[in-house]
């Protein structure tokens, strides 16, 4: 055996060692010599901060644990501060509804699609990754506006709209103060998880919707109204929730379900025939804090040199029979390179770090060509608008009758440019020309015009009194025609009631007499079931990655 260490304190007399098996040797052969404690302790060290590290990197991937902020209580009936005098229209009031219907479907964000995480689109309360984390987007925007950014999916109206309610300076704890009652309920989310699963049912789709108007129609506040006093914010194309029947089918059946006859939607595409839908913007990646930061991005876009007379932002459609992005490609191509600019969106191209494209394109280009998506509008019109380009339209449903709470009625021509796309496709028109035809003078006119209404077609990121200064965002303008629609049904009422003493006026609304969710809603649903099939088919058509690209491409 070899002979101790003779600085070792278990042996202090070098020349005798102890026996084999004894306690002093035991104890010896025990002990680390300070040179392995140390290196010990920092590969423990080491392998700490490594696991640190991969639990960061993890954490990041999942939505921030305030996705939806805590409201503040308080003494009061007021959950967020007296502020009677900025909230004359009326108090709302947000149900807090089982969390399966919202706060579940965030917490199972990895599943929502079945190809990729939609986990990183839900952080910051639904707008995303912080501009500034996406590379390719920070290249894009000046480092003094990159707060106001992020990398926004278009789908996560939901989440917004919940989050801002929580913390708004009108909403109220006390549902008997209530002018308004909204209902959080993800059904975007919801059923875009259900679409595309290889074994999803109808039942699927339809069980969050059946569950939560089983739970909301026994809600005291919603038996009073009939629920012509709730509204809802719905995070995908209206047609996605408009399946008739229970035969196999596009989307849910949540908007045509009994208890949802007189309930408002805000939905980022509407049904133009049905009232109670209220198309709102998409969302976009600018998020303003507050009114000075949209005034500079306003000043900033007007200054930029566009050298591009118009550019487009898609992909041709193998799925539609005669599709029209192809012409508007061969117009990009016969216009040449300096006068027109393309971005490939095939695929999910123009997401993520492809967005970043897409926003470089429109800050570069004077008009942005915006035909029809899988519906009639896309996200690239907001995006295009929020750029400051002019967007240039081929129908009349893609914003002159969607949006029109956020656009102006009866001016279309001063903030867009309309081209009969059978004129285009025929060869009696095309794009260069009738953009060309324009004047320097009335070009800059109407991209002002646009630069003035970025305002209301973007979702502040700050949550209390969201822009401020009197300036109103796409969330303010549509809480007001909310609260301004109640209000007008409210005197309705009591007009009625003036006249009928001791009649309960609450009565649906619409109601047709096949018991659907509305007479003029059911005289077309063989035609929005038709719709809703050709979407369908097409989509089939297609390589399932195309579904984060819907809207945008």
């Amino acid at each position: 055996m070899p002979p101790e260490s003779p600085t070792s304190p278990l042996n202090p007399n070098p020349t005798h060692s102890p026996p084999p098996g004894s306690p002093t040797n035991n104890a010896a052969a025990a002990a680390p010599s300070p040179a392995s404690a140390l290196l010990r302790a920092t590969v423990l060290l080491v392998a700490f901060l490594a696991l640190q590290l991969v639990l960061f990197k993890y954490l990041l991937l999942l939505p921030s644990s305030r996705f939806l902020p805590a409201p503040r209580r308080s003494n009061s009936t007021w959950a967020n501060g007296d502020a009677a005098d900025e909230c004359q229209a009326g108090l709302i009031y947000v149900y807090d509804l089982p969390h399966e219907f919202n706060h579940d479907l965030v917490a199972n964000c990895g599943s929502l699609w079945p190809w990729y995480s939609f986990c990183p689109y839900l952080t910051n309360g639904g707008l995303g990754r912080p501009a500034a984390e996406t590379p390719a987007l920070a290249a894009v925007i000046p480092n003094e506006f990159l707060p106001n950014w992020y990398n926004t999916d278009q789908f996560p109206l939901e989440v917004i709209v919940h989050r801002r309610l929580l913390s708004h300076r009108c909403r109220t704890i006390d549902p008997s103060l209530a002018a308004a009652f909204y209902v959080p309920f993800y059904a975007g989310l919801d059923v875009g998880s259900h679409l595309w699963g290889p074994n999803s049912t109808v039942a699927d789709r339809d069980r969050a919707g059946t569950r939560l108007l089983r739970w909301l129609t026994r809600q005291p506040h919603f038996v009073r109204s009939g629920g012509w006093d709730h509204f809802i914010s719905l995070g995908r194309i209206t047609w996605d929730f408009r399946r008739w029947g229970d035969t196999d089918g596009w989307g849910t059946k949540f908007v045509v379900m009994p208890g949802m006859e007189n309930v408002t939607r805000l939905v980022i595409e509407a049904d133009r025939t049905d009232p109670l839908d209220v198309g709102v913007p998409y969302p976009t990646g600018f998020h303003p804090r507050a009114a000075s930061d949209v005034r500079a991005w306003q000043r900033h876009v007007l200054s930029l040199p566009r050298a591009t007379l118009f550019g487009f932002a898609g992909a041709p459609r193998s799925g539609f029979r005669d599709d029209f992005r192809d012409v508007l490609l061969e117009e990009c191509e016969d216009a040449g390179r300096a006068r027109c600019r393309a971005v490939d969106c095939r695929g999910t191209r123009c997401n993520d770090d492809g967005a970043a494209a897409v926003t470089e394109l429109f800050l570069g280009s004077k008009f942005c060509l915006q035909p029809r998506g899988d519906s009639f509008t896309r996200r690239s019109m907001f995006d295009c608008m929020v750029a400051g380009a002019v967007p240039v339209l081929f129908w009349r449903r893609t914003a002159y009758d969607a949006y029109r709470w956020f656009v102006p009625a009866g001016s279309e021509e001063e903030w867009s440019v309309f081209i009969d796309r059978q004129e285009l496709r025929v060869g009696n028109v095309s794009v260069r020309d009738v953009l060309e035809g324009y004047s320097e003078a009335r070009v800059w006119r109407m991209r002002e015009r646009v630069v003035e209404m970025i305002p209301t077609l973007v979702y502040a990121s700050s949550t209390y009194r969201g822009l401020g200064e009197g300036m109103e965002d796409a969330l303010d303008v549509a809480l007001r025609g909310v609260l301004q629609r109640f209000q007008r049904r409210r005197q309705s009422i009591a007009r009625e009631a003036e006249h009928q003493p001791g009649r309960l006026v609450s009565r649906p609304l619409r109601r047709g007499s096949n018991g659907k969710n509305g007479s003029v809603i059911a005289r077309r649903a063989s035609r929005h079931k038709s719709a809703a099939e050709y979407i369908k088919t097409v989509l089939s058509e297609e390589p399932a990655s195309r579904d984060k690209s819907l809207q945008q491409s």
